[in-house]
């Protein structure tokens, strides 16, 4: 969730140096993958789901493996972002966007976590990251959840290794927290689209290169 006031000119110049927006994909592929996130959230609105190429030099490597190994949450921004990021936050901390809605309004998505959710998790449920808050994470499959006054909003990053690439995948799913939420989602829409996901998932190429790339 990010700004939706002026880029200021420094972050627009750095912004546009980026490559080309990457594309999405339909949500058929992304519901065809023998994902849990599926059934686990059957009901929330998936709103975006992007997908990333990356070079296979060895078999075997899971997306625990790789968040482990190059220490990364696959939602970190690159510095562009942040400075966006530091503009939404300030904009919220004015405006209250970012406290936590009253209880009675919302529920964590962790209480559907099942007794075999959780035992097979790799990482203990609510451990933060960044913004976020783990919901799970498998072997090849993490859920990441935030809540403010804004969204109620979940982050699914997934990695699926085919005979010639891993493919990884990024889908956000959205629930309303109050009316204000559709018109926020509108709001940082453009944005999120054309600059906060894809910089996300070139940040993630980077660093699988630099971990398990070819060179």
């Amino acid at each position: 969730m990010r700004a939706t006031g002026p880029i200021p000119s420094g972050i627009l110049e750095d912004l546009c140096d980026e490559e080309d927006p990457m594309p999405q994909i339909s949500t058929q592929e992304f519901k065809r993958l023998p994902l849990r996130v599926h059934d686990f959230l059957a009901g929330v609105p998936l709103h975006d789901v992007w997908a990333i190429d990356l070079p296979r030099a060895r078999s075997g490597v899971t997306l625990d493996q790789f968040l482990r190994t190059a220490n990364v949450c696959p939602c970190t921004p690159s510095p562009p972002v942040r400075s966006l990021l530091h503009i939404r936050l300030f904009v919220g901390q004015v405006l209250s966007w970012d406290r936590q809605p009253a209880a009675t309004s919302w529920e964590t998505f962790a209480t559907r976590l099942t007794t075999a959710d959780r035992s097979s998790s790799l990482v203990p449920p609510g451990t933060r990251e960044g913004l976020f808050r783990v919901v799970y994470r498998f072997e090849n499959e993490q859920l990441l959840e935030v809540v403010n006054r804004t969204v109620h909003a979940a982050a699914l990053s997934a990695l699926i290794e085919t005979p010639n690439v891993y493919r990884f995948y990024f889908g956000v799913y959205v629930q309303k927290v109050s009316r204000f939420t559709p018109i926020y989602m509108a709001l940082i829409g453009p944005f999120r689209r054309l600059v906060v996901y894809p910089s996300l998932l070139r940040t993630v190429r980077a660093t699988w290169n630099k971990s398990f790339g070819m060179g």
